[in-house]
């Protein structure tokens, strides 16, 4: 873990310069500076700061993986990685049925947006509840 987050500590670290000279630049220009992309490098600063702090933590306070050791071998990571799960037709429905609610937000058919919101939660039932039956189940 001390790979990414020294990742992060370098991408905060070039957002700490950058984002001033981007204020700097905007601000000379004729419309007196473009506060929108400003606060977003601002936030995406803080945001590289935080995940780096949060990584950098965590791996004073684990144990080393093989990748993370100098002596480690390709051999010691060998075993089980963990779930990967197969295709799932789930969540096109659930994107399906989002965007039957927002065009009826947007046409203001409340009746749509109900029927989708149905539908929806009859989707999103099905991809949370899609490994317990059928071919994948667990």
């Amino acid at each position: 873990m001390k790979a990414e987050a020294w990742m992060f500590v370098i991408c905060t670290i070039f957002l700490v310069l950058v984002t001033p000279t981007y204020w700097f630049i905007t601000a000379a220009s004729e419309h007196g500076g473009d506060w929108t992309g400003t606060s977003a490098l601002v936030m995406c600063t803080l945001l590289t700061a935080m995940v780096a702090a949060y990584l950098g933590f965590h791996a004073n306070r684990m144990d080393p993986r093989p990748e993370d050791r100098k002596d480690g071998e390709i051999v010691d990571g060998a075993g089980e990685l963990g779930f990967f799960p197969p295709y799932s037709w789930w969540p096109l429905w659930c994107a399906l049925t989002l965007g039957v609610i927002v065009y009826a937000v947007a046409m203001m058919a409340y009746w749509l947006m109900i029927i989708g919101a149905v539908l929806g939660v009859l989707a999103l039932c099905g991809w949370i509840f899609e490994y317990y039956r059928g071919e994948h189940a667990h």
